[in-house]
C-alpha cells in the first residue's frame, strides 16, 4: 500500500469577525496516500476552501494537528511555511495567476528561483515542464498571447517543476469555457496516471467525477467520504 502523504487530526479553524467567531472547520481527519487523485466538494461556506488553505500551508488550524510527507506543519512559522510549500506543494488556480510582462517559460521557472535553482537548469526544467502539458512551442509567449486554456496549462506546469509531493487545484476549470475544461481535466487525469498525487477544490459535479475519492464537507465537517463508483473497480 502506498505511504501516507497527508494526514490530518482533529482539524478546527476558527476566524474573529468582529464579536462573531465563524466556525470554517470544526473536527476534520482525513488520510490520503500518495498517488490519490481527490476532490473536496460542498457548498459555499462549507470550509472546502479553509481545508485547502491549511492543507496548502497557506494557513494553520486553531486546533488538531496536520502532518505532511512525514513533517508536521501545524505549529511552523510563516518562513517555514513558506518554505515546505515550495518544496512540497505545486498550487493551480482558478485565475492563474501568472506574472503578465513575464513569458510562460519565466513563469513557469519562478518555483526554482525561490528554491534556489541556477539559472542553466532553471530553464531546463521549465522548457520540460511545458512540454509536459504540450506548450514547448509557446514558451516565449506573454500571458495575453495565449488562450485562457494555455494559461492554465502554463499554470500547470508551473505547478510540475518542483517535482511536488502534491498539485493543489483550486476550482481549476472556473475561468474555462466547457471544451478547455474538458481539455485541461484530461491533462489531470494524464498527470495522475503518471503517479502525481492530486487534490481539486471545486463546486462542478461534473468536474469532480475525475477524481477517484469525493470528499463532501458541509458547515466545517465531513459530510462523506466515499470512492468515486466509477474507479471503485479499480481501487480493490
Amino acid at each position: 500500500m502506498s505511504k501516507i502523504i497527508i494526514e490530518t487530526h482533529h482539524l478546527a479553524r476558527r476566524y474573529e469577525m468582529g464579536s462573531e467567531v465563524i466556525h470554517a472547520l470544526k473536527d476534520i481527519s482525513i488520510t490520503i496516500r500518495k498517488g490519490e487523485y481527490v476532490a473536496f466538494m460542498g457548498p459555499s461556506g462549507s470550509g472546502k476552501s479553509t481545508l485547502m488553505n491549511i492543507i496548502g500551508c497557506l494557513d494553520t488550524p486553531n486546533e488538531g494537528t496536520y502532518i505532511l510527507n512525514g513533517t508536521e506543519v501545524s505549529d511552523m512559522s510563516d518562513n517555514e511555511l513558506a518554505e515546505i510549500r515550495n518544496k512540497e506543494i505545486g498550487f493551480v488556480f482558478q485565475t492563474f495567476n501568472l506574472l503578465p510582462r513575464s513569458t510562460a517559460l519565466e513563469n513557469v521557472a519562478l518555483p526554482l528561483i525561490y528554491a534556489g535553482v541556477g539559472k542553466k537548469e532553471r530553464i531546463e526544467r521549465a522548457m520540460e515542464a511545458l512540454k509536459n502539458v504540450g506548450l514547448e512551442n509557446r514558451a516565449k509567449h506573454r500571458p495575453n498571447e495565449l488562450s485562457g486554456g494555455q494559461r492554465q496549462r502554463v499554470a500547470i506546469a508551473r505547478a510540475l517543476v518542483n517535482n511536488p509531493s502534491i498539485i493543489l487545484a483550486d476550482e481549476p476549470t472556473g475561468n474555462l469555457d466547457t471544451k478547455t475544461s474538458q481539455e485541461i481535466m484530461a491533462l489531470f487525469d494524464a498527470l495522475h496516471q503518471k503517479g502525481n498525487t492530486i487534490i481539486m477544490v471545486t463546486h462542478e459535479e461534473d468536474i469532480a467525477r475525475h477524481a477517484h475519492r469525493i470528499i463532501r464537507l458541509r458547515d466545517g465537517l465531513i459530510e462523506t467520504d466515499e470512492a468515486n463508483k466509477q474507479f471503485s473497480s479499480q481501487l480493490i
